[in-house]
């Protein structure tokens, strides 16, 4: 067998262990609702995939990156200084759409989506955006990315048009940083504030 050799410098980067992310979760009730639809289109879309379970429903607001060993100490404390500053008033989303995310023929992610409904999240996310440049999170500033509001349902579902359901709508009173288990199916709150500003 040829022996392999490898340069410095050209070795597979470390697989991500961890990420970091702003996400708003729907209430118990709703989140309950939306579980169920997700297995009721589960079913009729004829699939062995498997419904997020309700606890893991969430809107993302935005991504700070995915990371191998843990994460960065000063990502989290950067992501923290950013969110203190976020002030706005709590308001209502609305998504009463069904789309998914995968590209033709391959199968990808079911998700909630929605229209004006979903402004408020459009607003929060681009405050977040400008307060993480102000904190320079990136290290260098960046042009708010692109955004769509979504809630993902499952995952591996066959390519369809998008279509109305039944809306599922709760008031956002809140968002947090999430400490995502890459692999592991696990979400960690690390911090919570309150669209009135201050950590709850």
């Amino acid at each position: 067998m040829p022996e392999q050799f490898w340069l410095p410098g050209l070795e597979a980067p470390p697989t991500p262990t961890d990420g970091l992310f702003f996400a708003v979760f729907p209430d118990t009730r709703t989140a309950a609702g939306i579980a169920k639809l997700a297995h009721q289109l589960c079913g009729e879309a004829r699939v062995r995939s498997k419904p997020l379970a309700a606890g893991r429903l969430h809107a993302t607001l935005t991504h700070l990156g995915n990371f191998a060993g843990g994460l960065p100490q000063e990502k989290v404390d950067a992501a923290k200084r950013a969110a203190e500053s976020i002030g706005m008033a709590p308001f209502a989303v609305e998504f009463d759409a069904v789309a998914n995310f995968g590209k033709r023929p391959r199968p990808g992610p079911m998700v909630l989506t929605g229209g004006e409904g979903v402004v408020g999240l459009h607003a929060l996310h681009d405050a977040l955006e400008h307060a993480l440049n102000s904190v320079d999170f990136w290290g260098h500033p960046i042009a708010s990315k692109s955004y769509e509001p979504h809630v993902t349902l499952a995952y591996g579902i066959p390519p369809a048009d998008k279509r109305p359901v039944e809306p599922a709508c709760w008031n956002v009173r809140e968002f947090a940083l999430i400490h995502s288990l890459l692999g592991r199916t696990r979400h960690v709150a690390l911090a919570r504030w309150s669209l009135v500003g201050g950590v709850s």
